[in-house]
């Protein structure tokens, strides 16, 4: 199983790319059959959607589409690390997720919400979305809160409750994945 770890922002400063690096040294300290790899879609350069055909048909004409799209087909599963801007996720996931459509079918997603309240209403508008990319959602997710998760909202300093989120988020991405390996 290869489970990649989505750091779903491209805002300087951002507070999930510390959570992002948390959740992956957490996946390196388990002892499962997953492999695991940390994507930062600001490392993709992703302009603003701009192929002509739909990402249904899977005709890709630009390059940064393709490299984009090799990298999402080579996993079993996701897990989201998204904040939560305006009450849904970032610009920059959403249009990252929008680029492809085939390379998300038949997988498994968690998340993990960063926000005041947990970004729990990022993680609802990604499942609306991953439902729509024929992704299973599985329902352990992880809600880390800038008021009690951070220092001065910037420091992360998550609290030792959440490793059971975690843990139970892992497990069930990793079991789903496993089963919806057999579909594709």
């Amino acid at each position: 199983m290869k489970i990649g770890i989505i750091l779903g922002s491209t805002r300087p400063g951002r507070n999930s790319e510390a959570v992002a690096k948390w959740i992956y040294d957490l996946a390196q300290q388990r002892n499962d059959e997953a492999e695991y790899e940390l994507v930062d879609i600001a490392d993709y350069n992703l302009p603003l959607l701009d192929e002509a055909m739909p990402p249904s048909m899977g005709q890709y004409a630009n390059e940064h589409t393709k490299r984009w799209a090799a990298k999402i087909d080579t996993f079993d599963g996701f897990i989201f690390v998204t904040p939560e801007y305006n009450h849904a996720v970032s610009g920059a996931l959403k249009n990252a997720i929008d680029f492809l459509y085939k390379e998300w079918n038949n997988k498994a997603a968690g998340f993990v919400g960063v926000g005041s309240t947990g970004g729990v209403r990022a993680v609802e508008n990604l499942r609306l979305i991953m439902g729509e990319l024929q992704v299973a959602d599985v329902r352990s997710q992880v809600a880390l809160s800038l008021f009690t998760d951070f220092e001065n909202f910037s420091v992360f300093k998550p609290g030792d409750h959440h490793l059971d989120a975690v843990n139970n988020m892992f497990d069930q991405v990793i079991a789903w994945s496993k089963v919806l390996k057999t579909l594709r």
